[in-house]
């Protein structure tokens, strides 16, 4: 009894989290009529939705560049759809429901762990994987900044008007780290495993996959917005990449809430905000619960047939 209750334990942690990302979205969308997005995606061009649809998968894909380089790193060989499927999994799940540290973290032990990765390696690729995430957001960050020194909205409270002063601190910041991987050649040894501080070309690699990755989901949200002939993309991805900073800076999940209030007020007045929030719902709704909901149903299908083996 006590075993066949561990061995669908796994899936009923799939089907809690299903039913977690149905009770987020509900949260998200219980001010806004659903009619409502929906009227105004239908407004939204064919082109402009084929391009949304195309940007979005491909933004996922981008995302499982970061266990690739991981394992690379961590000098373990897995098959490549293995690492595919995992990573989308663990990003549409962490990002959407937030908890990352827990929900990405759980995921990854389950599915490497099961096709023969050591849990040690596995902690390493985790660890590696949110060192990089954050050597990628003060990255890109800090060089958006200092070419764009953008006006912060007085609702951050911060003790300066402008991103410029951000932008060094985070570039300072990613120096320092490099410094330290370039200096850093002792492994240190835990048990009979080395670990070795990931070198310059690894964290490089890993700072122009998280510009991809953003650079990605800002053309999707440029494309929802009614910005083409008010603001250019170049412009725009300075504001998304600030939104983006706030919100994961706020701990937030998914950033919920500021990442919307700091695109409303960057953006110019002469855009309506109705239609500023009508593409930031619709925004929510495709990049991050549309892959939330498959990543759960492949989540739950992948349980299944693993009970089932």
């Amino acid at each position: 009894m006590v075993r066949r209750f561990i061995q669908c334990l796994p899936i009923f942690l799939a089907i809690s989290l299903l039913i977690l990302s149905i009770i987020t979205i509900t949260h998200e969308f219980k001010d806004h009529n659903p009619a409502d997005i929906l009227n105004y995606l239908s407004n939204v061009t064919t082109i402009h939705k084929i391009g949304v649809i195309a940007l979005t998968s491909l933004g996922y894909f981008i995302m499982t560049g970061y266990d690739f380089v991981g394992f690379y790193y961590i000098n373990q060989i897995l098959k490549p759809s293995k690492i595919i499927m995992t990573a989308f999994i663990s990003y549409a799940v962490g990002n959407t429901i937030g908890f990352t540290a827990l929900s990405g973290t759980a995921i990854r032990y389950r599915f490497y762990g099961s096709w023969g990765i050591s849990k040690l390696k596995i902690a390493q690729l985790i660890i590696f994987t949110h060192l990089t995430f954050w050597v990628g957001l003060l990255g890109v960050s800090g060089v958006v900044f200092l070419v764009d020194p953008l006006s912060l909205p007085k609702i951050l409270n911060l003790p300066f008007t402008s991103a410029h002063p951000i932008g060094f601190v985070f570039l300072i910041l990613v120096s320092v780290y490099f410094l330290i991987s370039f200096f850093r050649k002792k492994p240190l040894k835990i048990g009979s495993e080395f670990i070795t501080f990931p070198s310059p070309r690894i964290s490089f690699t890993s700072i122009v996959i998280a510009g991809m990755d953003w650079g990605v989901a800002s053309g999707v949200l440029y494309l929802l917005l009614p910005l083409s002939k008010t603001v250019s993309f170049p412009g725009f991805f300075g504001i998304y990449i600030l939104g983006l900073t706030a919100g994961l800076i706020s701990s937030v999940p998914g950033g919920l809430g500021v990442f919307e209030t700091v695109i409303l007020l960057s953006l110019p007045n002469t855009i309506p905000q109705a239609d500023i929030l009508g593409g930031l719902i619709a925004y929510r709704a495709i990049y991050y619960f549309l892959p939330l909901i498959v990543a759960i149903i492949l989540l739950i299908i992948k349980e299944i047939q693993q009970q089932r083996a």
